[in-house]
């Protein structure tokens, strides 16, 4: 006679992979609608490169595409394994195939390897369960992130080099500490724009600009340094106390800003990583299947204004 399983236990590996793929898919959606976010300083968005010159959007978007199945891993493997150093080892393997599979559809290029590390903590611990908030999943994935991994290669990386020279602690620093400028910079940044009645864009481009005050974003000085830094932090600052991103004055500052950041050849890439954390959180911890629908950017209007 055959054994009948409760049903129960017949679905729960079908909802385990539902789960899981959710996650992954917000994660992708994240990371497309950070790079679709236009016009962002000095970054990859509708209008261009910005101030890289080996990365495209349409780059970016096939980046998220190839790392989003192993961000769906990395979900899998906490469903079944508590936050520990076993946890950590496995998705950070995950995370370096993630890597080496990015490199290889970009041709070597650097699109998400910040992203990587960043959403993969996040990723890892939102597949758990979808009833935490988004500063309960950050302070986990901290404390997973505090972890060793014990496989990794010795490699000095530029977050390596700039904390040496400049003592910024960089992404690590930002998942140690439980991701503090995404929890209490940008997050509160998006919803205090979008409860004023701001679009999608106007809300986005203020929580990306808030956390370019703050961040000593290894990005900028890797290629920059201190000065550049201080820099981009000052522009960034006199675009919110203009008004902001779709002001007449913060359109006119933000304008001075990318130029600022295009003649110097830098790029805010830690902060960019930091509002696609943000966009996922946000659509965690209001139980959304997607990322917020955009739809206030058009052609003739990079602002999103009515």
């Amino acid at each position: 006679m055959a054994t009948i399983f409760p049903a129960t236990r017949q679905i729960e590996p079908v909802r385990r992979t539902f789960a899981a793929e959710r996650v992954a898919e917000l994660a992708r959606q994240a990371l497309v609608a950070e790079a679709e976010l236009t016009p962002k300083p000095g970054l990859v968005d509708r209008r261009g490169s910005g101030a890289h010159t080996d990365l495209s959007l349409d780059l970016m978007r096939r980046s998220a595409s190839t790392i989003a199945p192993y961000f769906a891993d990395m979900a899998v493997a906490s469903q079944s394994t508590p936050i520990s150093l076993a946890l950590r080892t496995e998705a950070a393997a995950i995370g370096r195939a993630a890597e080496l599979a990015m490199l290889q559809v970009t041709n070597g290029s650097n699109s998400h390897r910040g992203a990587i590390w960043v959403l993969g903590l996040l990723v890892t611990v939102a597949g758990k369960g979808f009833n935490s908030t988004a500063e309960a999943i950050a302070g986990d994935a901290g404390l997973l992130a505090q972890l060793p991994d014990r496989a990794q290669p010795q490699l000095v990386s530029h977050g390596d080099v700039v904390k040496v020279r400049y003592g910024a602690s960089g992404a690590r620093g930002e998942a140690y500490s439980g991701f503090p400028h995404v929890i209490h910079v940008g997050l509160p940044a998006l919803r205090e724009a979008r409860s004023r009645g701001c679009t999608e864009t106007i809300s986005r481009l203020s929580a990306l600009l808030s956390i370019m005050v703050r961040l000593e974003d290894t990005c900028v000085l890797y290629r920059g340094g201190a000065e550049a830094l201080t820099a981009v932090q000052n522009r960034a600052a006199e675009v919110l106390i203009a008004g902001g991103p779709g002001t007449v004055a913060g359109d006119v500052a933000m304008q001075r800003l990318d130029q600022e950041l295009f003649s110097r050849r830098v790029s805010p890439g830690g902060s960019a990583d930091l509002l696609a954390a943000t966009l996922f959180l946000d659509a965690l911890e209001r139980g959304q299947y997607e990322v917020e629908k955009d739809n206030s950017f058009s052609e003739e209007n990079t602002y999103g204004k009515d």
